[in-house]
């Protein structure tokens, strides 16, 4: 799943809009480097995103094409 898209499925961020911006924008890493909108998620990659002087990080536990909203915290947890 591109991470645009998982980005809006978790609920992490609230629009896939937002989500592309970012990433065009070099605020998304994952494992460490910047990426595209375009990046494949895969189960265990750290994502960490940046937005102004905060900076918050999730591991990925499992990527589902669609999701509840309750459902939504189960594909990920919050490291910091």
């Amino acid at each position: 799943m591109r991470i645009d898209k998982f980005l809006k499925v978790s609920r992490i961020i609230k629009r896939r809009t937002l989500a592309n911006e970012a990433c065009d924008s070099g605020r998304v890493y994952v494992n460490g480097n910047s990426v595209k909108a375009s990046y494949d998620v895969k189960a265990g990659d750290i994502l960490e995103l940046r937005f102004g002087e905060k900076i918050s990080k999730f591991e990925v536990l499992k990527v589902a094409e669609h999701t509840t909203k309750d459902g939504a915290a189960e594909l990920y947890r919050v490291l910091n």
